[in-house]
């Protein structure tokens, strides 16, 4: 069949490799297993070659093993191939680097093998840039178009975090390396207006660029007043309904600046009117446990499965969103966006005129990175103010309605997706045997 008339029908062929997939529950691996199977919803063919489980613990299920490749069917129709790769238990710098290479490798082989399905499309994510050799290399084995979408800028985050040393031979090969792979695709795209506009100083050109922001299920995540109904996360753990409850729910990782949640709690912790729950896990988690175990005011919980996400996030009165302030513009908080959907207002770390700072602003409240005392402010400020807090919820769900919305989001990048592969001249005379 001849592509063209394939396109012309909207079923295209797609091809992604990507480290993090689903069923994680956080981060790039939630927002890749949507969308391909969003995709597949509609009918395209859809093929993902991505590692096994092991996000945000570092450490893999248990039900799968490191050393294994196993072929899946998803619910929607993709079929998911996983790779073995090698997950330190305490990444570093070092150890992540062999972590990321281990999966290039062991991805190579599969991602070769499908160059005999020809797809129409190819993409990755990053992170992990040490993918995107391969997927440049097979769409230009398939005369297929490559697509490169940003989360996070990882070279840049891994030296400005100190993950690794800033300034040396190393540091300029990286550079040079994101420079070099990222001008072999077709179209390189990230999650905030900022972040596509950094994708200049990579040396993309502004007519390759395209934003594709993350989303939210709004039928998922539906907002309910706060106090207009029993929350099973109060009554499980004995959070009174007159209590405030202040919520961080996500990865527990060093780039979110969460050092300032155990002080906020702890300066907070006479206060018997708050309750703070902090849920996720991570590097970061045993730290928290450590300088929280003795406040009776903190509720420590495990990552939650997704079928209580919208409960989880409707037990709070206002959300917490730590930021470090060298990671302004170099990631967007996946959890942004559920935080909106439930209609309560956000209280974050950013620098003004950042991406964050901006999304937040008129949702909730921005403090400065690192203010401990600025963020204990807030938090008694909005403590305080009851109809201040539906306000900025109200106009957080609004937000989250109008503009991030998965169907909304994902319409337009199939859209996108449609128009790059109609443009294309070699999709118009290659034909499939």
């Amino acid at each position: 069949m001849c592509r063209w008339l394939r396109l012309k029908g909207r079923e295209v062929r797609i091809l992604l490799l990507g480290l993090n997939y689903s069923p994680e529950l956080t981060g790039i691996g939630k927002y890749s297993g949507e969308m391909m199977e969003w995709l597949a919803e509609q009918g395209h063919e859809v093929r993902v070659v991505t590692a096994p489980p092991y996000y945000p613990e570092w450490r893999i299920r248990e039900d799968y093993g490191w050393w294994e490749y196993r072929r899946e069917q998803s619910p929607a129709g993709a079929t998911i191939y996983r790779c073995p790769l090698y997950v330190p238990s305490r990444p570093n710098g070092l150890r992540r680097m062999l972590h990321l290479g281990s999966f290039a490798a062991s991805t190579l082989p599969v991602m070769l093998s499908q160059a005999f399905w020809r797809p129409d499309v190819v993409m990755t994510i990053e992170p992990a840039l040490f993918c995107a050799p391969t997927v440049a290399l097979i769409a230009a084995m398939c005369a297929a178009p490559a697509w490169l979408h940003v989360q996070d800028f990882e070279i840049d985050a891994a030296f400005d975090l100190e993950l690794l040393p800033a300034g040396g031979m190393i540091h300029r090969f990286a550079l040079f390396y994101e420079r070099t792979v990222m001008q072999t695709f077709d179209r390189v795209s990230s999650i905030s207006p900022n972040m596509v506009r950094r994708l200049g100083s990579k040396g993309i050109e502004k007519e390759k660029t395209v934003l594709f922001p993350n989303w939210v299920d709004v039928d998922e995540v539906m907002a309910s007043a706060p106090g207009t109904q029993a929350n099973a996360y109060r009554r499980e753990l004995g959070i009174r309904d007159d209590q405030i409850v202040l919520l961080y729910s996500g990865n527990l990782g060093h780039k979110q600046g969460l050092e300032i949640l155990p002080m906020v709690a702890e300066a907070l912790k006479d206060r018997e009117d708050l309750h703070f729950i902090f849920c996720g896990d991570g590097a970061y988690r045993r730290p928290i446990e450590q300088l929280t175990v003795d406040l009776p005011n903190v509720s420590l919980l495990h990552l939650q499965p997704k079928e209580r996400l919208n409960e989880l996030l409707n037990a709070a009165d206002i959300h917490l969103l730590p930021q470090r302030a060298d990671a302004a513009d170099l990631v967007m908080p996946s959890k942004l966006t559920g935080m909106m959907a439930s209609g309560r207002p956000v209280l974050t770390t950013a620098a003004r005129g950042t991406q964050l700072a901006e999304a937040v602003e008129g949702c909730g409240v921005v403090v400065p990175p690192g203010d401990a005392n600025a963020f204990i402010a807030a938090v008694s400020h909005l403590a305080a103010d009851r109809e201040l807090r539906l306000e900025l919820g109200l106009a957080a769900r609004r937000y989250a309605e109008e503009h991030m919305g998965r169907d909304y989001v994902l319409r337009r990048f199939e859209k996108e997706m449609l128009s790059l592969l109609a443009s294309e001249p070699a999709l118009k005379v290659f034909e499939r045997p």
